[in-house]
């Protein structure tokens, strides 16, 4: 692969981890709650993408996009959870308190964050899109290892930017309760939305599919 498409990757890679969205809707949670549960929501995070990186490196997500019973499981799951997230949070709001930084429930943050990214059905066709795009039949180096690496990059551009959201949300809302509520709700809100902007999408499809 040649530098300048690295490179070319690399920025759009950074702009698309810096677009809010459900990953910093929880991470934003995560860092409001305890600044010890960052890391483990963005290493959860981390395992989603890296799983779908090697799905879509191996050939199993081209496989899985292309059969629709699968990708409207995979929607359904995951908006399911987005929802069920999203109302789990606004009843049992994570505001910072003393003492909180002892609390880390480090599993329970890394299985959710796992589960935001690994069942969401549109990283999967991002993925399988977006760095398809970057990718040449003409390379040196064969397809599925030029996606591995575009995979790789665009995840440590998530990992280098959502701590700083996290930690970010923690130190400028922990002395602003009102702000850190308002903060917490919209981030809950936004989980919710995206889960059912995606169940959405995905009937109004069935729908015109006739299935």
């Amino acid at each position: 692969m040649s530098l300048h498409i690295l490179l070319a990757f690399w920025a759009v890679s950074i702009a698309l981890a810096a677009t809010p969205g459900a990953d910093w809707a929880y991470v934003i949670s995560a860092g409001i709650r305890s600044q010890a549960a960052v890391i483990p929501a963005v290493f959860g995070l981390f395992l989603g993408y890296l799983a779908i990186t090697c799905l879509v490196a191996g050939g199993i997500g081209a496989l899985v996009a292309s059969v629709p019973l699968a990708i409207t499981i995979l929607t359904f799951a995951g908006a399911a959870y987005l929802i069920k997230l999203g109302i789990s949070l606004l009843r049992h709001p994570p505001l910072p308190k003393e003492g909180d930084d002892q609390e880390t429930g480090t599993r329970r943050w890394i299985t959710k964050g796992f589960a935001i990214s690994g069942l969401n059905p549109k990283a999967l066709l991002f993925f399988l899109a977006f760095l398809a795009q970057f990718t040449t039949l003409a390379g040196a180096w064969p397809v599925f290892l030029q996606i591995a690496v575009l995979g790789t990059i665009h995840i440590v551009n998530c990992v280098m930017i959502y701590p700083a959201v996290g930690f970010g949300a923690r130190s400028v809302l922990r002395e602003r309760p009102m702000a850190s509520r308002i903060t917490g709700y919209a981030s809950r809100t936004i989980m919710i939305a995206l889960g059912c902007l995606l169940l959405a999408e995905r009937l109004m499809k069935i729908s015109s599919s006739g299935m």
